[in-house]
Parts: structure tokens; C-alpha cells; sequence
């Protein structure tokens, strides 16, 4: 994947995952690839570039966002949250319960959606900590997993919210 080029650029300050960040972009980059490609956070994925897989949701403010269509400089001052800063930031041995939740449920199959799936599961669970089933699979509908695990992503999450996943 590689960036359109653009001879405008601007500094923007992105917050991500509690540090602060300046970067020199175009300011209709897309945050996918400010993420990606200037901070070196590669948990979100480049799926679809259209936003209509999931697989490069991260949280911006408190809403989910498919970040291949939200260009950086839409952020403002938004803080983003992405993958690599949920559960024990930094240490991939001590998974935040979410986390945990899909690995113990075995929710990813290749793996690809499993970034987006999580940071749309938190913000669900961020908002309403004990969801229905109803609303679990309203909320998680616009993320698409093309191996088929929805049904132990759904356990997976209604898991987390029983065990009250910390953000």
C-alpha cells in the first residue's frame, strides 16, 4: 500500500493511544495511512480502501471509524485509539480482557479483521458496557469477516462484557 503524493503538507498534531504525535502530511491523507505509515501502528489493515470491510476501524473521540476514509486532518483534536493501545500497551503478553476474550473464544480464523473487530467491540463496549445480543450484532454489523467466525466474535465480546473489560 502506498500513500498518494501531493505537494501540499501541512503539520497536524494527531494524539494516538495517549502520546502526541506532529506530523507532516497532506491533510486529506487518510488516517490509515498517517497510522501505517508515519507512526508505524499496523494493527489496522488496509482492506477494502472504501470502507466497507472494518478492517482499518479505530476509535476516534468515543466513535468507531473506518480510518481508509477519514482524512487526517478530520481528526482535530480528537484523541485516536488503536489497536496496539488497548489492554497492557506495548506488551502483546498481557492482552486487556477484550483481547483475551477473543483469543480464549479462538475468534480469528486468518486473523486480517480481527484489529477492526476489537476496536469496534470496545467502543461498543466503551458506551454500554453489558450489551445485548441484539446489540452487539447491530453495533459489530458493518465489520465483515470473511472466515465466518462472526458467531465466536459475538461470544467473544458477550464474554468481555461479562467479565466488565476494562478500556
Amino acid at each position: 500500500m502506498s500513500e498518494p503524493t501531493s505537494p501540499s503538507t501541512s503539520t497536524l498534531t494527531l494524539i494516538v493511544n495517549g502520546v502526541q504525535h506532529q506530523l507532516e502530511v497532506d491533510p486529506s491523507m487518510p488516517l490509515l495511512y498517517a497510522l501505517r505509515n508515519h507512526l508505524q501502528l499496523n494493527g489496522a489493515k488496509f482492506g477494502c480502501g472504501l470502507g466497507q470491510c472494518g478492517a482499518c476501524t479505530v476509535i476516534v473521540g468515543a466513535q468507531p471509524v473506518f480510518s481508509c476514509l477519514l482524512p487526517v486532518a478530520a481528526v482535530g483534536g480528537r484523541p485516536v485509539r488503536t489497536i496496539e493501545g488497548l489492554g497492557a500497551a506495548g506488551k502483546p503478553g498481557k492482552p486487556g480482557a477484550l483481547q483475551q476474550a477473543f483469543i480464549d473464544r479462538q475468534a480469528a480464523q486468518c486473523g486480517y479483521c480481527i484489529a477492526g473487530m476489537v476496536m469496534r467491540a470496545q467502543a461498543l463496549l466503551d458506551r454500554t458496557p453489558s450489551p445485548s445480543e441484539d446489540q452487539i450484532r447491530a453495533h459489530m454489523e458493518p465489520n465483515l469477516c470473511r472466515c465466518g467466525t462472526h458467531m465466536r466474535i459475538i461470544e467473544a465480546i458477550r464474554e468481555a462484557a461479562s467479565a466488565g473489560a476494562p478500556k
